[in-house]
């Protein structure tokens, strides 16, 4: 964590997540699904879909990392959707055989992990359905944009983002995406998403597996 605990917004996920169900309690009898960005976003997702009896599934962007630094965000991929920052592309002459190079392997890595979670059962619809997309928080915004235009391509009647924090230029360019951002605090100045939680602890793939097993009885 970057911050003391003075800064914490939130003890924990959990505590997160039940603040976000709160905020997204009318709701409720909407036919909602939850779609949660793994890893952390699940503990926060299976949290708000316990509360709106909503089934939960996941949606897992990537990253496409810059040549020589994978934390630098070149833009995102979900599935068939891509969001390319051109501008950056172009100031660090990224090639294009680069770019198609890093997309497929980010794809590769969403089967991957989409096989890993979810094992032989298939992707919840969102077709027709509220489609709100949760996370433990947002920084930049470019792998939660991707993901919402994914649940907009499948056919989700309405697309909601609902995060527990993120800094205020994110509501403005994810506003751009969904229907309606739903973010409890945008504190300034904002350096990581962990800042503002007292415990933050990694979140593993064995996790997020159970919280999904757990909830595929109440999905359909």
């Amino acid at each position: 964590m970057i911050g003391g605990w003075r800064d914490a917004l939130f003890v924990d996920r959990r505590d997160a997540g039940l603040r976000l169900a709160a905020a997204l309690s009318d709701l409720a009898r909407s036919d909602v699904l939850v779609l949660a960005i793994p890893r952390g976003g699940v503990e926060v997702g299976a949290t708000v879909a316990d509360a709106l009896g909503a089934p939960l599934d996941v949606v897992i962007p990537r990253k496409i990392g810059a040549p020589g630094n994978p934390e630098l965000g070149l833009g995102a991929v979900a599935g068939p959707v891509e969001v390319i920052d051109a501008r950056l592309v172009a100031q660090l002459g990224v090639s294009s055989q680069y770019l198609r190079a890093e997309i497929e392997a980010q794809r590769w890595e969403i089967g991957r992990r989409e096989g890993l979670y979810r094992g032989d059962r298939p992707p919840l619809s969102v077709r027709g359905r509220v489609a709100v997309v949760v996370d433990d928080g947002v920084a930049t915004g470019g792998t939660a944009a991707a993901a919402l235009r994914l649940a907009r391509s499948q056919g989700a009647e309405r697309v909601v983002l609902a995060v527990p924090v993120g800094p205020p230029h994110a509501v403005e360019r994810l506003s751009e995406e969904a229907d309606e951002v739903r973010m409890l605090h945008t504190p300034e100045p904002f350096y990581a998403v962990g800042q503002w939680y007292r415990d933050f602890p990694q979140v593993t793939d064995e996790e997020v597996i159970h919280m999904l097993a757990a909830r595929v009885r109440g999905s359909s």
